[in-house]
């Protein structure tokens, strides 16, 4: 389940974030091969940022994946984020770094994935998951 997680130092106030987190959204499933109802974006603005000695517009992202992430992946996705960022909040697709973490399916391999399964108990997840008390 991909999480895609942006902090930047533009402010948000007044801006249509619903289009940010929409498009976002949209670009993250595409690209990784998962479906929409899946993926979770988190947009904070107002972060104090310094990116090259300057607080101009910029951004920082992190996106975590259980699968799906690759070298060639990963640059349409940073591609995909970064025009969405300088169109909606103006920030330079230069000031925006995007960070991958692709996380493992198995839950002695990833407490990320662990953690989440435990959460979300609708999902089928397979035996390996749950509040089994040996995967925390």
């Amino acid at each position: 389940m991909p999480c895609l997680n942006i902090s930047t130092n533009v402010s948000l106030d007044g801006v249509d974030t619903s289009s940010i987190l929409s498009e976002a959204t949209s670009t993250v499933a595409n690209l990784i091969g998962k479906p929409e109802a899946y993926v979770m974006i988190v947009l904070k603005g107002s972060v104090p940022i310094a990116f090259g000695g300057n607080e101009q517009p910029a951004a920082y992202g992190e996106l975590v994946s259980i699968g799906g992430l690759n070298a060639d992946v990963n640059k349409k996705l940073s591609a995909g984020i970064a025009s969405i960022l300088e169109n909606k909040l103006s920030v330079p697709k230069s000031r925006f770094f995007l960070k991958f973490y692709d996380t493992k399916a198995s839950a002695s391999e990833s407490r990320i994935c662990t953690v989440f399964a435990c959460f979300t108990p609708a999902l089928d997840h397979g035996s390996n998951f749950g509040w089994n008390g040996t995967t925390f």
